[in-house]
């Protein structure tokens, strides 16, 4: 029986995650966790507790006492905050991540770690479109640099401890259910709420910045199919490409109008624009359907469909 620990289970993945995973392993025996309180239906359907990654013995003592097998990390301080607090998002989101690694050294009986890249480990020198698995990684943001930093350490622990430690690289999350978190490709969930509320959305990256986007039910089911897959047929163990599917907020805006004729959007770049133009605009992730079968339900079609669905109903 798999006791699983979910840390960061109040964010935007964690709080759909844990669903997920209580609907497959058990509501008991999914354990969600973070420094702030969860949605109602992650606190309601199973066992949560207040835990701050960052306290080492408290962590290790609930790891312990509730005989986890299995940890999801998702803890971290996202793209668009980390520059506004560089040196503190630094030390979270990399301390953070050693305490994990460091624990499951300690604790035998944790089995199998996964904790999420992202695709700011590229920049302005790799490859912009169809970026390879393997390619120039010379991020040039703190959150890019730390989750860089991260794929180098998950796959030494594993060549030199034998911890089985997996991830992906996200591109950006698309999801009705949790608002935007401070990260570079929010505007793909503020235009859909901003769409419903106003009618209208000021966009803060320009109209033909392209880039690599999922919606969360597909991310969710990749990442569980990820932590199933046989190890033995793992060859990447700093972190898997994911692609998802790519568009600009001009594309965005006419799929949404197809719905809403009378919506309107205006632009006005911010910091968050540079940090764009320096990751790719689409993805290869041949590696990992190759690998362990990933597959993707949703194009933007079908994406601003069930967006618009979702939030009107949240909405009320």
């Amino acid at each position: 029986m798999e006791n699983i620990l979910v840390i960061g289970a109040a964010g935007q993945i964690g709080s759909e995650l844990v669903i997920a995973l209580r609907k497959k392993y058990g509501n008991n025996n999914v354990f969600a966790t973070d420094i702030k309180e969860a949605p109602a239906d992650v606190m309601q359907s199973g066992p949560f507790q207040i835990l701050d990654v960052m306290d080492n013995n408290r962590l290790i003592h609930f790891v312990i006492r509730h005989k986890i097998t299995q940890i999801y990390h998702l803890a971290a301080v996202l793209s668009g905050n980390a520059e506004k607090i560089p040196v503190q998002a630094w030390n979270i989101n990399m301390q953070s991540l050693m305490n994990v690694l460091d624990l499951a050294k300690e604790v035998p009986e944790v089995k199998r770690i996964f904790w999420p890249s992202s695709i700011a480990v590229f920049g302005p020198s790799t490859p912009r479109y169809s970026t390879p698995q393997f390619t120039i990684t010379e991020p040039n943001t703190v959150y890019g640099i730390s989750k860089l930093a991260g794929e180098r350490w998950i796959e030494y622990y594993h060549k030199r401890y034998g911890i089985d430690i997996r991830s992906i690289r996200y591109p950006g999350l698309i999801s009705y259910k949790t608002e935007a978190g401070g990260g570079t490709t929010d505007y793909a969930v503020e235009i859909f709420y901003e769409a419903i509320r106003k009618g209208k959305y000021e966009c803060f990256l320009t109209e033909e910045t392209s880039l690599p986007m999922m919606f969360m039910d597909d991310a969710i089911q990749a990442t569980i199919d990820l932590m199933e897959a046989d190890s033995t047929k793992l060859s990447v163990r700093s972190s898997y490409n994911l692609a998802g599917m790519s568009f600009n907020p001009r594309e965005l805006t006419a799929e949404i109008q197809k719905h809403m004729p009378d919506f309107n959007v205006t632009y006005k770049s911010d910091f968050r624009q540079a940090i764009a133009d320096s990751w790719p605009a689409s993805i290869d992730d041949s590696v990992a359907k190759e690998d362990w079968g990933l597959t993707y339900k949703y194009d933007i079609k079908a994406l601003t469909e069930v967006m618009l669905k979702g939030i009107r109903e949240k909405l009320g």
